[in-house]
């Protein structure tokens, strides 16, 4: 394996480098994007409660941010719950917004090594040709291991770079599908977040008259009051 790299020349090194970057970027993305660290199902249970209960404390919602993706999400949403609809949901578009590019770190980075690792193996290529046709030049075109060394190292680089451009072009496809299953669902649970704060908004003006006006017992008890009253002054 060695030896191949060493035959490629000099551009196997930035091919090399491309595709230790991209490995890190593959790994790293699937590690972050896993189920439990952007959508937690008690994440989203827990929003859903504050909501309803329509007591949302500062701590809450910070526990809430530093949760998860989707919690940063929710927590916004609870937070601007006092807010009218139309400005809780543009704060909820702004946080998912900030959401779907952290869900996207890197992946600009692997795209771009997905489209130039070819183009560094075709440089390797035209090396290879020159080193070739520096050789014929010197030794004649009668002499075909004179022209091997330079026909390797253009094979060798052009297949390095297809090889890191393929893996990279993959697994930025996936990474990006998965993103864009997260953003989804996430779009799904705010929408029903914002109903459920304005479900609970609405009924809080008729709890508080219901609250205000008196019971029978109270009206009753106010009637025979006045009615001494009365009796006393004519008295």
């Amino acid at each position: 394996m060695l030896e191949i790299i060493i035959a490629g020349g000099v551009m196997m090194i930035p091919i090399i480098l491309a595709s230790i970057v991209a490995l890190a970027i593959i790994f790293e993305r699937f590690w972050a994007l896993r189920r439990s660290k952007v959508m937690p199902v008690a994440d989203v249970e827990m929003a859903r409660k504050l909501a309803e209960t329509g007591q949302v404390s500062s701590n809450a919602i910070n526990n809430l941010s530093s949760s998860s993706v989707v919690g940063s999400v929710l927590a916004t949403g609870l937070a601007s719950s006092s807010l009218p609809r139309h400005l809780m949901k543009e704060n909820v578009e702004e946080a998912g917004r900030h959401a779907v590019h952290r869900l996207e770190r890197y992946l600009p980075a692997l795209a771009t090594i997905g489209s130039i690792s070819p183009l560094m193996g075709l440089l390797g290529t035209v090396f290879g040709m020159i080193s070739s046709f520096s050789q014929i030049s010197k030794a004649g075109a009668g002499n075909p291991a004179a022209v091997a060394e330079g026909i390797s190292v253009a094979l060798i680089t052009t297949a390095a770079g297809l090889m890191v451009a393929l893996t990279a072009v993959i697994f930025h496809r996936l990474l990006k599908a998965k993103v864009d299953n997260y953003v989804i669902s996430m779009e799904q649970e705010a929408v029903k977040l914002i109903e459920i704060v304005n479900q609970t908004n609405n009924r809080r003006p008729t709890a508080t008259v219901a609250s205000n006006q008196p019971t029978a017992n109270e009206k009753a008890a106010a009637a025979i009051a006045a009615a001494r009253q009365r009796m006393a002054s004519g008295g």
